[in-house]
């Protein structure tokens, strides 16, 4: 045996190590089919957390991680993955860019720019529509509201129109 060893290159140790490892077998071959089983109960729809509640609500200790990495093993996703965040394309047309990033302006009042920002002030959504002049950096007009209508915008361009 020492001789095939060294011819190896492998520690004796580690020999033993992996033959005891062979011996044991799976130590999680019964929680697998108890995952397994759940899974196909509920064609596949469950995840790892649910299927970890699931398990626990029957008296199997056993951790979120360990229920993880099994499924992964076995090859078990659930079949509804987590909805992604779209936002709103709209209906209308695309304007022209007229500035084609040309934020320098040579006199007052040439060009203006705008947009919508939303504040979290105090657990509530505050949203700022200002006009900028591109000239000096000025806010010429702003208006704020609590929610994102049209008549954010549309005030304040009542506002800029005044002056």
């Amino acid at each position: 045996m020492p001789v095939l060893l060294t011819a190896a290159r492998l520690s004796r140790s580690t020999f033993y190590y992996q033959v005891k490892v062979l011996e044991t077998g799976d130590k999680h071959a019964g929680l697998k089919s108890r995952i397994r089983a759940v899974y196909e109960r509920h064609k596949g729809r469950y995840g790892y957390r649910r299927i970890t509640a699931e398990l626990r609500q029957s008296g199997q200790a056993v951790n979120h991680k360990t229920v993880q990495r099994l499924m992964d093993g076995l090859g078990l996703k659930s079949l509804v993955r987590p909805k992604r965040y779209r936002s709103y394309r709209g209906e209308s047309v695309s304007s022209p860019n007229v500035l084609d990033r040309q934020f320098d302006a040579a006199r007052p009042n040439e060009k203006w720019v705008t947009d919508v920002t939303e504040f979290n002030v105090r657990g509530a959504k505050l949203y700022l529509s200002p006009v900028m002049d591109l000239y000096n950096g000025e806010i010429v007009t702003f208006e704020m509201q609590e929610r994102p209508l049209y008549s954010l915008v549309g005030n304040m361009l009542l506002n800029s129109a005044d002056l």
